[in-house]
């Protein structure tokens, strides 16, 4: 078992290990097609939660900063699109400068925001972005407060992020992954603004990814509106800051992996045959944890070209182009990300019919 580490936001020992999946390969390292999956080396993954300040946390990260390979989907674009949308008409896009801090997963809402008025800055600005970026800060204590300081005193510091409350209401724990700091709820980020002096004046939900939230913050202190509140009490009705609810999330892995190869088995002795879609992180573990090899996954397709002629982390299923997916024919693919559906059924017809999306749970 994971030893409980020091929080990385609040400096508290008073943490918990709530997920434990042992080890497993680093999910943005790809080997080669030809390499030997028994010889991939495998790191410990664990989540805390700190009883301190609520935020949960990768317990220990022994492994290099993660290479992006990723090829932003549409469904993430057309997010940022939506989100920055909202924040123009909530008031929250203040000032003529914007900052953005990057994100390792590629994209930026700089050209959006710019295109209302705003300049880019590398100091100081009125308008100040983090889209899935803060999280994978090893110290939040230090990425907090150099997000504060480049935020204006009249300006707005806007934060997207996957919430806990959908990871623990929808049993994502394949969200865990290496190269991921933290994982925030409201009721935790709340605390790390006022630890740097800023509190949360709105926030905006969007379905992507299950339940993504768009925080907006400001200096000083100013009363939340009514949709803070409503996510607060939500937060504490479902009990994201409590280890034994989040916890529960490590009864849902067997179950998820063992539902996962039973169901590819099962396909297999219809005669049918399999593939994927998406070399995505949220696969490695459940891949991974599943013993699924290339006899029950012919392969994933993936549409970044630094993942195609690779193979998936501690498989040996390799990972092909959409293109080489189409061609094959398959009778069924299996969709790591359900974001992506509408953008795939839309470039690929040929595959109607096929797509298989997997539930909270299993695959249906």
């Amino acid at each position: 078992m994971t030893a409980p580490p020091t929080c990385c936001a609040c400096g508290s020992d008073a943490t918990d290990i709530v997920l434990d999946l042992g080890s497993v390969p680093v999910a943005d390292t790809f080997p080669p097609v030809t390499s030997d999956p028994a010889a991939d080396p495998r790191h410990p993954l664990a989540m805390a939660l700190c009883r301190t300040c609520g935020l949960a946390q990768i317990a220990h990260d022994d492994t290099e900063a993660e290479q992006p390979l990723g090829v932003e989907p549409r469904a993430l674009v057309e997010q940022a699109g939506r989100a920055v949308a909202v924040a123009a008409g909530r008031g929250w896009l203040p000032g003529r400068t914007v900052r953005e801090f990057p994100s390792p997963h590629g994209g930026t809402w700089v050209p959006l925001v710019t295109a209302r008025g705003h300049v880019e800055t590398s100091g100081r600005a009125s308008v100040v972005l983090d889209s899935f970026g803060v999280m994978h800060e090893p110290d939040q204590r230090a990425a907090w407060r150099a997000r504060a300081a480049a935020t204006d005193a009249d300006g707005v510091l806007l934060v997207q992020f996957h919430s806990l409350a959908a990871i623990v209401r929808h049993s994502q724990w394949a969200s865990l992954r290496h190269g991921h700091a933290a994982y925030y709820s409201l009721t935790a980020l709340r605390r790390l603004l006022a630890d740097v002096g800023m509190s949360l004046v709105g926030v905006e939900s969007f379905d992507l990814y299950g339940g993504t939230v768009l925080a907006a913050a400001r200096h000083g202190e100013h009363g939340p509106d009514a949709g803070v509140d409503a996510m607060l009490a939500d937060e504490d009705a479902l009990g994201v800051t409590d280890a034994a609810v989040v916890g529960r999330l490590q009864a849902t892995v067997d179950r998820d992996v063992a539902g996962l190869r039973s169901w590819l088995e099962a396909r297999s002795a219809e005669g049918r045959r399999v593939l994927g879609y998406g070399a995505a992180s949220v696969a490695v573990a459940q891949l991974g944890l599943a013993g699924v090899d290339a006899s029950l996954l012919g392969a994933v397709a993936d549409a970044s070209p630094g993942k195609q002629g690779r193979r998936m982390p501690g498989t040996d299923v390799p990972i092909v182009s959409p293109d080489d997916l189409v061609a094959s024919s398959p009778d069924l693919v299996l969709l790591t990300l359900p974001d992506l559906l509408p953008e795939l059924e839309a470039s690929y017809p040929a595959l109607a019919g096929r797509w298989v999306v997997r539930g909270d749970r299993e695959p249906s």
